[in-house]
């Protein structure tokens, strides 16, 4: 790689995490993170600068970061959703989403540390509304982006005086397939102008990492324009 600087993006194969990755192909040397290598690869004849980083992150090693010893930008937006009752969730279905959602973005950034600590670099974490309000049939879902919130709150106390920043967005539903299977999940209608564009979410991305020196921004917040959804 160049010496742009450096970003690992998970959950680049689609949805957020493509439109991450491509709003910043321009400035930025990427690590595509994702399970699917053959899309992965196709993202990166797409975009000059990049590579893939195929990795199953529920069972991410020291071996698989091994040679990022610099690292100016980490974006967790890799996750999964079940939606259902509380009485009818299975204990299968809240390991694998908080696995998922909070202890593989904990271990994954815990591991990339002293590159992040090299760079005086970012960590921004694609949380969710739900991350902020739980509603009924989230509860898993819902929990999980309450414990990424609180993970990015400590992280951010913890490493400030090793200059790193970190930053929650919040979005509200995207246009995305995974809304799409919350919706068929839900049995409700899929209607894609009453969501978020990815790129939308992306731009806010783009917003906290291109902040001025002087200020850090911690959390924003994106909702449709066409107003709350459930």
């Amino acid at each position: 790689m160049s010496e742009r600087p450096r970003a690992l993006v998970t959950g680049a194969s689609r949805g957020v995490g493509a439109a991450v990755a491509r709003a910043l192909a321009p400035t930025h040397d990427l690590l595509l993170g994702g399970r699917d290598g053959t899309v992965l690869d196709a993202l990166c004849e797409e975009l000059p600068g990049s590579r893939p980083w195929a990795v199953e992150l529920t069972e991410v090693t020291e071996a698989d970061v091994e040679g990022i010893d610099r690292l100016d930008l980490l974006v967790h937006s890799a996750g999964v959703v079940r939606l259902g009752h509380l009485a009818d969730t299975p204990a299968e279905v809240w390991r694998r989403t908080l696995e998922v959602n909070v202890v593989a973005v904990a271990e994954l950034t815990r591991l990339l540390l002293p590159a992040l600590r090299a760079a005086r670099g970012h960590v921004v974490l694609i949380n969710s509304g739900a991350g902020l309000r739980a509603n009924p049939n989230w509860g898993s879902y819902a929990a999980s982006k309450f414990a990424l919130r609180a993970f990015a709150d400590v992280l951010r106390e913890e490493e400030h005086a090793n200059g790193l920043r970190v930053t929650t967005v919040y979005p509200g539903r995207v246009d995305t397939d995974m809304q799409r299977d919350v919706r068929a999940q839900e049995g409700g209608p899929y209607e894609p102008g009453r969501y978020l564009d990815a790129d939308s979410v992306a731009r806010a991305v783009l917003a906290a990492v291109t902040a001025t020196p002087d200020a850090h921004v911690t959390e924003i917040t994106v909702r449709p324009a066409a107003g709350p959804t459930r």
